[in-house]
């Protein structure tokens, strides 16, 4: 890593960085993260000037609007969904910033494509830090974690607004200069990761809870252990939460999305030899929870069938859920036939919303 932060323009020009600390932000992407970041900053006594495709929520009419209004050197934060979107975006402001003014990318990119950006924005003399960021909804009231990675005189310059950005307390217990670009991205893929795992478990003792039937207050022993207990954290907190408000969760379906996150992270695993069982597991429950009638495992209880003659079950005319007039051709092995999976009238075919 090149202790030199110049940046060299296409004209061959260098542009040194600017030290001056960032107190009026421009911000692309006011959704649901994007807007209560806006506001939370603006509660810390910081300038923000928003821009979004949402009229009712944008506070200029385009990005020209938006770069004319911010004064320089100019720092903008995108926040907007990865891939192709934040690749747009950063190209549409790579031609419009100037020498010396600076961009956040705050989504969650995949951290090697932020070296790309980086090199892209650096051909016009234009800074580059990339900033991971956890708090959801709940951020605005809470705050953000967050995980940067750029030239320590860039990060330097974002301070007041990562500052404002952040959870009261110690800026180390809710902030991070991860290292060099990229590496806040790749530390927010392995925070997401953790988080994959961490889900499961609590999911599955759930599960566990309900299968056994001597436990009568499944939620009741999930809220007791939100305190003292070593099991305790936000996850387990946001948990009761929806069981309260849900009990039994009848209102949601067992079928989970992935953004990416974790499937980098399982990814990054196998490419570094780092053993992740339970990332990994977490990753592929939520593959299978979009499977209501899995191929592989049809080709279990085929497989069974052949070389132990175990029972099968037959698919029903619509589904392959299960049917009341099961083949049961071994004479051992296998579950009743009452007990048989039936496919639900939502399950499976619809589309996939990889935001979530």
């Amino acid at each position: 890593m090149t202790t030199d932060t110049s940046t060299s323009t296409a004209s061959g020009s260098e542009q040194r960085p600017s030290t001056e600390p960032v107190h009026h932000l421009g911000m692309v992407g006011l959704g649901k993260m994007g807007g209560g970041m806006r506001d939370r900053v603006r509660q810390a006594g910081l300038q923000v000037t928003g821009y979004d495709r949402d009229p009712d929520v944008t506070d200029v009419e385009s990005l020209e609007a938006l770069v004319a209004a911010l004064p320089t050197p100019r720092a903008v934060w995108v926040m907007v969904p990865s891939g192709p979107v934040t690749h747009r975006v950063v190209s549409e402001l790579a031609d419009l910033l100037e020498p010396g003014d600076l961009l956040v990318d705050g989504g969650n990119s995949k951290w090697t494509e932020d070296e790309d950006h980086a090199q892209q924005l650096a051909a016009n003399g234009i800074r580059f830090v990339d900033c991971g960021v956890s708090g959801g909804v709940w951020g605005l009231e809470a705050g953000y974690g967050l995980m940067c990675g750029g030239a320590p005189e860039d990060v330097e310059r974002m301070l007041p607004v990562f500052d404002a950005l952040r959870p009261e307390g110690p800026r180390e217990e809710g902030f991070v200069h991860a290292g060099a670009v990229g590496a806040g991205h790749y530390a927010k893929m392995v925070h997401n990761g953790i988080e994959y795992g961490l889900m499961q478990s609590y999911a599955e003792g759930y599960e566990l809870l309900l299968a056994k039937g001597i436990v009568t207050d499944e939620t009741g022993c999930f809220k007791a252990w939100t305190r003292g207990t070593v099991v305790r954290s936000w996850l387990l907190d946001l948990l009761v939460r929806a069981l309260e408000s849900d009990p039994g969760l009848e209102g949601i379906e067992g079928y989970v999305d992935d953004s990416g996150e974790g499937r980098w992270t399982v990814q990054e695993a196998v490419e570094n030899g780092v053993p992740a069982p339970v990332i990994s597991t977490a990753l592929f429950s939520r593959f299978s929870s979009r499977q209501p009638d899995s191929p592989a495992m049809k080709a279990v209880a085929a497989l069974r069938n052949q070389f132990g003659g175990h029972a099968v079950h037959t698919a029903g005319p619509s589904s392959g859920g299960g049917d009341a007039d099961a083949d049961t051709r071994g004479a051992s092995g296998g579950r009743d036939v009452e007990d048989a999976p039936q496919a639900g009238p939502t399950s499976g075919g619809r589309e996939v919303d990889h935001s979530a």
